[in-house]
């Protein structure tokens, strides 16, 4: 299923990860997975779509929170089955569970500490949805 743009979405069973960056700091916000859909949504607007493998549907990053995921820059990977996008996070979080990345735990010996800054209250933010 190579497509026009490069991109094997066959390797995953019609998914490629998408490893999301700070377009200026550089820090990993998050990993996320793409169909041809979210792919080229995120072509045609600007900001970031991906597959959610649990509702089993396309969803724009930020589309309940507001902290959508403008896109700057896009790599493909050596075996063209990974995106890296560098974007810019408006409203300062990529995680829903309200930190600014997805990897706001580090191991220390026998358990995780949180290392991260929480940036918002997810209660507050996705209530009712």
């Amino acid at each position: 299923m190579n497509n026009k743009e490069g991109l094997d979405f066959a390797k995953m069973g019609g998914l490629i990860p998408a490893v999301v960056q700070d377009a200026v700091s550089g820090e990993v916000l998050m990993l996320a997975f793409m169909d041809p859909e979210a792919w080229n949504l995120t072509l045609k607007t600007g900001e970031a779509h991906y597959f959610s493998r649990t509702r089993k549907k396309v969803w724009r990053k930020g589309e309940t929170s507001g902290h959508v995921q403008r896109v700057k820059a896009v790599y493909l990977d050596c075996d063209e089955d990974t995106v890296l996008l560098k974007v810019e996070q408006v409203g300062g979080a990529a995680c829903h569970t309200g930190y600014r990345s997805c990897f706001y735990r580090r191991r220390e010996g026998e358990g995780w500490q949180v290392v991260g800054s929480l940036i918002f209250d997810p209660q507050e933010v996705y209530r009712g949805g």
